[in-house]
């Protein structure tokens, strides 16, 4: 089977980069399929992911003012689907222009992957302005994704979002799962995001500084894009954490942190998934949660394998980080379950279900 997939580019240390290399060099290396993927202004770009040799990339140049860009879009994707003649394809773009695509190209099996909520659409403290061009910009969106033979979010919380016929949910893959796991012994608590208002990293720190008070020879790693503007540096001086929190920049090899760490700590205040969740359950490591929209509440078994709280009960994480600080018995015990539950995340599990969705598709 021939599989296209239409994104904008493949280079970035985000979430969507790092999907779609297990995806598809899951689908090229271990299933056979012939997979295409085409890039929006990229070329010569070096990947932060690796991705299967067997892979073909493809480049589209847009540029210039905005009716420029969208007519060599349109044709740019047109001539790629015309000299590729692909079998089904999978588009991976979060913006409105590849809303349009079903109504622009052949008649080819066309499936939309949503990896972001819709709540990310309207960032920090929107203006009403905003709150309306963006409430408008995704009604527009709701009509389009019914155009989509089918429409894949990653949890449940998604489908509530989108509230369309053709809706499927598949989560996304684990990018590794090691053969060890972390002996969960260093004093190191990780968490995993780009500085901005989403991650939560503010409250993280207000979190960590009341915590190094009963456990002053414990550290917080925080491995993120940095940004100034976003001043969590200045918020560490300012609340005195400075000893015991490290800045690092992304790292394309997170698991060898997670497996050096004894506690997950995940503070986003919404999500499109929370693939770092996943990664730090696969190498054991046990997890602290907000209840955000979306994701966490489909991956964590509150108790079991890690813990959700209420959503900015700053509080609540605060004293479910202690309990796994201070009771090692809890965080192995946590940290197995985690392993354990995790692996219904597997490739080989989760590559699956696309296998069977774009079979179903092309029959």
């Amino acid at each position: 089977m021939k599989i296209l997939y239409i994104t904008n580019g493949i280079h970035g240390a985000g979430g969507l980069e790092r999907v779609l290399s297990v995806k598809a060099s899951y689908l090229a290396d271990v299933l056979g399929h012939e997979v295409h993927i085409v890039v929006l202004n990229n070329k010569g770009a070096s990947l932060f992911y690796t991705f299967s040799a067997k892979i073909q990339l493809h480049h589209v140049v847009v540029f210039g003012n905005p009716i420029s860009y969208v007519w060599q879009y349109i044709n740019g994707m047109r001539d790629m689907v015309a000299a590729l003649k692909p079998d089904v394809i999978s588009v991976c773009d979060d913006g409105l222009k590849g809303f349009f695509l079903p109504l622009l190209l052949p008649k080819i099996p066309i499936i939309y992957e949503r990896h972001v909520s819709k709540q990310m659409a309207f960032g920090v403290n929107p203006s009403f302005l905003k709150r309306i061009r963006v409430g408008m910009q995704l009604q527009l969106m709701n009509r389009l994704g019914r155009t989509f033979d089918k429409f894949v979010v990653l949890t449940q919380d998604n489908v509530q979002e989108w509230n369309l016929p053709n809706t499927v949910v598949i989560p996304n893959p684990l990018s590794f799962y090691p053969e060890t796991q972390s002996a969960l012994t260093n004093k190191t608590v990780i968490a995993v995001g780009k500085h901005t208002h989403q991650k939560g990293f503010d409250r993280l720190l207000q979190c960590w500084a009341t915590i190094i008070k009963t456990n002053p020879d414990w550290t917080l790693e925080i491995y993120g894009k940095a940004d100034e503007n976003q001043r969590m540096f200045q918020l560490a001086r300012q609340l005195q954490i400075e000893n015991n929190l490290r800045f690092f920049e992304p790292v394309p090899d997170i698991a060898t942190r997670f497996l050096a760490a004894s506690v997950f700590a995940f503070s986003s205040r919404f999500e499109g998934f929370g693939m770092v969740l996943i990664e730090a359950m696969a190498c054991g490591v046990p997890c602290v949660s907000f209840d955000c929209p979306c994701g966490p509440k489909d991956i964590i078994c509150s108790d079991e394998d890690g813990f959700l709280v209420a959503n900015n009960n700053t509080d609540a994480f605060t004293q479910k980080l202690l309990q796994l600080i201070e009771n090692q018995d809890l965080r192995h015990k946590m940290g197995a379950q985690a392993k354990i539950n995790v692996q219904r995340y597997l490739p080989e599990v989760v590559v699956k279900q696309w296998d069977e969705l774009f079979r179903s598709l092309c029959s």
